[in-house]
């Protein structure tokens, strides 16, 4: 029976003409205004209007090295948002950010504008950024491995959460009659000094409306599992199977719980593409002809710089040996968490190249589904209620076509079902969440306020 006070959590993953590779090849595709405000307003208005809880933009801050044959060059993730909060009014904004090329104090100050402008509806995605062409856009020579990666994340996320808190709630007084705008006495500084980041004083923006920005995670490896546990309120990751979904989802609430924390307040959100149509068969076609649009040479750099396992155009037909992936490890292992979901595409389906390369090419390992609305709507049920999400990031394959038929003929399934909401009962993200309102931490651990000078 489902809980009547559940309710899914479904947010938008806007990647510029649609998840699937070849998307910008349709007749038809938007690829002229991609690098438009008015078209990512569009997009998120229209999941505004279908109630959906967040739009959400992932980011490598590098050029890809297969930009001859895909649309590489986007927009920077907050900067966008902006422009989509000037243009919605509820839906949240959510924002890929790295903490391997960001100092706290910068992105703290970037992310609480965010969340003032919008009036409370700003995410963090925080992510580490495994590319090297991004370390050698921000003059790293070398590239730092995962273990000082994630040392790096938890020293610079603390200090954004002491920098978001460095104003009390009531320290913005607007007291003209006395002359006093703010007290200084519920001011304090971040006062960090750790092993990979510094910063001494208080935010010059005093504390949003949310308190701070819903922190979210997508680290799937053994680090990124500790270290969800620890900070992040929402997680995005990806499954092939319900029973992965599962298995992940019950170690990163329990490692929450082993945390200390409540973890119906960590939010697991598995990524699904899918193609709809009115039958399956139209649904095939769907995909069919999107992948007949793939170009191999894109398709298998993908694959060797998601898996690390390289193929010729010679080799398309051939079937990918499974003993190539020998030393993914399991679901258990959770070290490579990526190649994992290939091995278990190729375990399962015995692929040729040419299929796997199809198999990625509309998700990149995340759940791609074929079907119409109801079995879309039947598949998301089943993982909520069995305890392998608590919701999804929807990535439309093609856009903005798969988002119309989503929101059209999926979320009123969803809602006839009592899964998932009908109208905003809130106006911030973590309303939407239903997330609480942080805690001061200065507050918490009394730390020192400033001196008028």
């Amino acid at each position: 029976m489902t809980d009547p006070q559940r309710q899914l959590v479904l947010n938008l993953f806007i990647h510029p003409t649609g998840h699937h590779e070849a998307s910008w090849r349709r007749p038809g595709a938007p690829t002229h205004r991609i690098h438009t405000a008015s078209y990512y307003q569009e997009l998120a208005r229209r999941a505004e209007a279908a109630k959906l809880d967040a739009v959400f933009f992932a980011d490598v801050p590098a050029l890809g090295p297969q930009v001859e044959h895909g649309p590489a060059a986007r927009l920077e993730p907050i900067t966008t948002l902006v422009a989509i909060a000037a243009a919605t009014e509820r839906i949240g904004l959510i924002a890929t950010a790295s903490t391997t090329f960001y100092e706290p104090y910068n992105l703290a100050r970037l992310f609480a504008s965010l969340d003032h402008l919008s009036g409370g509806r700003a995410g963090w995605n925080v992510v580490t950024t495994a590319s090297a062409e991004a370390a050698g856009n921000f003059g790293h020579d070398e590239f730092p491995d995962p273990a000082q990666r994630y040392a790096r994340a938890a020293e610079f996320v603390d200090a954004a959460v002491r920098l978001w808190d460095s104003w009390e709630d009531d320290a913005l007084l607007d007291d003209r009659t006395a002359g006093r705008y703010a007290d200084p006495a519920r001011i304090h500084p971040a006062g960090v000094r750790g092993d990979h980041v510094r910063t001494a004083g208080a935010l010059d923006v005093p504390r949003s409306p949310q308190g701070r920005p819903v922190l979210v995670q997508a680290g799937a490896s053994n680090e990124g599992r500790g270290f969800a546990a620890r900070i992040a309120e929402a997680v995005f990751t990806a499954h092939q199977t319900r029973g992965d979904a599962q298995a992940f989802y019950a170690d990163v609430k329990a490692r929450a719980a082993a945390e200390g924390r409540d973890p119906d307040h960590v939010r697991i959100l598995p990524g699904i593409s899918p193609f709809i149509a009115s039958t399956q068969a139209e649904a095939r076609a769907l995909e069919q002809e999107l992948n007949e649009l793939t170009v191999p040479a894109y398709g298998l750099h993908q694959l060797s710089s998601l898996v690390g396992v390289t193929f010729r155009e010679d080799q398309l037909d051939d079937p990918v040996p499974l003993e190539l992936f020998a030393d993914a490890g399991d679901v258990t292992d959770n070290a490579r968490s990526r190649v994992q979901v290939v091995a278990g595409i190729v375990e399962r389906e015995r692929p040729t190249v040419r299929g796997l390369l199809h198999r990625l090419a509309g998700a990149r390992g995340h759940r791609t589904f074929v079907g119409t609305p109801r079995d879309v709507a039947d598949t998301i049920e089943e993982w909520f209620t069995q305890g392998a999400a608590d919701g999804f990031n929807v990535m439309p394959p093609a856009l903005p076509d798969g988002l119309e038929v989503f929101a059209d003929e999926v979320v009123p399934i969803l809602q006839r079902r009592g899964l998932f909401r009908t109208e905003y009962t809130g106006t911030t993200l973590r309303d939407h969440l239903g997330l609480p309102r942080p805690t001061n931490v200065h507050l918490e651990a009394a730390g020192p306020a400033l001196v008028d000078a």
